[in-house]
C-alpha cells in the first residue's frame, strides 16, 4: 500500500512538471536536466543515497557543461557507435547462415539485427534533433 501511494505521487509529480514544462519550449539541456531532476526525486523518496548522489553529480555536470553543440557531438558519437553495431551483427547473420545449421540461431541473429537497426534509427532521429537545434 506504501509503495503504491509512493507510486502515486511520483506520477503526480511528473505528470505535474511535464505539463508546466509543456508550456515552454525546451532545449536538448533543459530535457536532459528534466530526466536528471525526476530521477533525482524519485531517489530521495526511496531512499537510495547513493543513487541520490550519483544523479546531483551528472545534473551538476549538465549544468555546467551541457550545451546544444555538445549534445549534437554526442548524438554524432552514438550515430557512429550504432552503426557500427549493425554491421556487426549483420556480419554475425550472414555468417550463421553461411553454417545453415540452426534455425534458431538464424532467428536469434535476425532478432537481434533488428533490435540494432531499430537502436540506429532512434539514435539518427535523435542527432537530426540536435542538428535542428542548432
Amino acid at each position: 500500500m506504501k509503495k503504491l501511494i509512493i507510486m502515486s505521487a511520483a506520477s503526480i509529480f511528473c505528470l505535474a512538471s511535464t505539463s508546466t514544462f509543456a508550456a515552454q519550449p525546451q532545449n536538448g539541456c533543459d530535457i536532459k536536466k528534466q530526466k536528471i531532476e525526476q530521477q533525482l526525486e524519485y531517489a530521495k523518496t526511496h531512499g537510495n543515497h547513493n543513487r541520490v548522489n550519483g544523479l546531483e553529480r551528472a545534473l551538476d555536470n549538465v549544468n555546467s557543461y551541457c550545451t546544444p553543440e555538445s549534445l549534437y557531438r554526442d548524438s554524432q558519437k552514438d550515430v557512429a557507435e550504432k552503426t557500427e553495431k549493425v554491421k556487426e551483427r549483420e556480419a554475425e547473420l550472414l555468417e550463421e547462415k553461411q553454417k545453415g545449421d540452426d534455425r534458431k540461431k538464424i532467428a536469434k541473429r535476425e532478432a537481434k539485427l533488428t533490435e540494432a537497426q531499430d537502436e540506429l534509427k532512434e539514435a539518427q532521429a535523435e542527432l537530426k534533433a540536435h542538428k535542428d537545434a542548432l
